[in-house]
């Protein structure tokens, strides 16, 4: 199993951390499996706030996938479908526990030094 260090926006990382959103959208199914999510607050927070352990990953049609997840889905339809307007295929990172840390981090604690566009693995040891 993999981790990744993964750009999401704030509101929707408010929505991860309170429990109202019990899965995060992707465009691309990672080519690992992935278990664990590092979550990285992007603009204007851009700190590494916490992480995801992940109960599963959903893969599918775009209509499938917000049929099965919409009411945990932390976003409204029309985003939804603006996000994913140019995808037939949709993914969808179940959430299975939150850690939010009591210390914001940078990425360059991760050894990284932009934010990622969507995510990118990172290496478990010593992180």
């Amino acid at each position: 199993m993999s981790t990744i260090l993964m750009s999401i926006k704030p509101e929707y990382v408010n929505k991860i951390f309170n429990g109202t959103k019990r899965y995060e959208y992707r465009k691309k199914l990672c080519k690992q499996r992935i278990d664990k999510i590092i979550v990285y607050s992007s603009s204007p927070v851009k700190k590494v706030v916490g992480e995801l352990i992940i109960d599963g990953v959903l893969y599918n049609q775009k209509e499938v996938i917000w049929d099965e997840t919409n009411i945990y889905g932390g976003i409204s339809k029309d985003k939804y479908d603006n996000y994913f307007k140019n995808s037939e295929f949709a993914v969808a990172f179940k959430i299975k526990k939150c850690i939010r840390y009591n210390n914001q981090k940078e990425l360059k604690d991760y050894n990284i030094n932009n934010a990622p566009q969507s995510y990118i693995y990172i290496n478990n040891k010593g992180v």
